[in-house]
């Protein structure tokens, strides 16, 4: 691999912003895909994102920017993908580059629907990508506060840790601190059911349950991320690192999280249509449990939380009597 490889950001939102703002502090270039024009066009124009992370300064005498994803991924030889995983399908659609001996970067915390794959799974087994040559950016770590410089940490996991290593070198910064995994498969599921139970959390906030009760669902929840993660990819790994638990628990908690965000107005009433309507973000847990449901037809794993996040969002089961009866399975 080059010494300072053509890196492509491929994506619009936060967290994109948010990793943009961190590669322009270690690169000299970098090429930026959004598929709307006129983002594209303010962005050269007031060197801020209007809609995400409005405060980030952005040097666009360092970017290069395409609303077209095949220009953008020509001249690039590491993709990072901040496209929420809902899109990831429809927007590749398009892609004529051969991208199997590109290296891929995923920022995406969520799962494909419908194929019902993790990022990595899902460009290995549609486009060849080598296991090898893929890497996750797992946090904890909100776009808001890298934004704001607070002091964040990011894991990344690749099973080639010397590419884990140059992308974690990529996003160092004085307020970023990284640290490398091996463990593609464990990050990529904790960072999908971490979502559910942010949702999870939500939900029983937005019902009036108290503080109390939610250490209790995540202290389960945890426990829930371990027996998947180790039914799916059993290798060792210590769940109560910053990767899983950490990121379970920023999520989970956070003003900032959508997730939670989201399952905190389904508390208070809302439908599921009108929850996503109102918000400007993608809440991935929507749609990462009824995948992880799907998968765990497999597995068989004990699933008390994400089966009742499912039977409220999907099975139309009253917030209040399916988490009731899900008060009665923790401990």
């Amino acid at each position: 691999m080059n010494q300072k490889p053509k890196i492509a950001i491929l994506g619009g939102g936060s967290w994109a912003t948010a990793i943009i703002k961190m590669l322009l502090e270690n690169t000299d270039h970098i090429n930026w895909y959004m598929r709307s024009k006129e983002k594209i066009e303010f962005i050269k124009q007031y060197k801020h994102n209007n809609f995400y992370l409005s405060a980030v300064y952005l040097d666009t005498n360092k970017i290069s920017f395409y609303s077209n994803l095949s220009d953008a991924v020509e001249n690039a030889d590491i993709l990072i993908f901040a496209i929420p995983s809902a899109f990831l399908k429809s927007a590749l659609e398009n892609l004529s580059n051969d991208i199997s001996h590109k290296t891929i970067v995923s920022a995406i915390k969520g799962i494909v629907p419908d194929e019902n794959l993790i990022i990595g799974e899902f460009f290995n087994q549609h486009y060849q990508v080598p296991f090898e040559n893929f890497s996750v950016i797992s946090g904890p770590c909100h776009a808001e506060e890298v934004a704001l410089e607070r002091l964040s940490y990011l894991t990344i996991s690749s099973q080639n840790l010397k590419f884990a290593r140059q992308i974690a070198d990529l996003l160092s910064t004085h307020y970023i601190k990284t640290s490398i995994s091996d463990d593609i498969f464990g990050t990529e599921y904790s960072a999908v059911l971490k979502n559910v139970f942010a949702v999870a959390a939500g939900i029983c906030h937005g019902l009036g349950y108290g503080d109390n009760f939610n250490a209790v669902l995540i202290a389960n929840a945890i426990q829930e991320i371990k027996r998947f993660v180790d039914a799916v990819h059993p290798i060792q790994r210590d769940i109560k690192g910053s990767a899983y638990l950490g990121d379970l628990m920023v999520t989970a908690y956070s003003q900032f999280s959508r997730n939670r965000t989201f399952g905190n107005m389904i508390g208070k009433g809302y439908s599921v249509k009108s929850a996503q309507l109102e918000m400007n973000m993608i809440a991935e847990g929507y749609y990462a449990v009824k995948s992880i449901v799907e998968i765990n037809k497999k597995y068989l794993v004990n699933m008390p939380i994400t089966e009742a996040v499912y039977n409220i969002l999907y099975e139309k089961i009253s917030p209040a009597i399916e988490i009731k009866l899900l008060t009665e399975n923790l401990r």
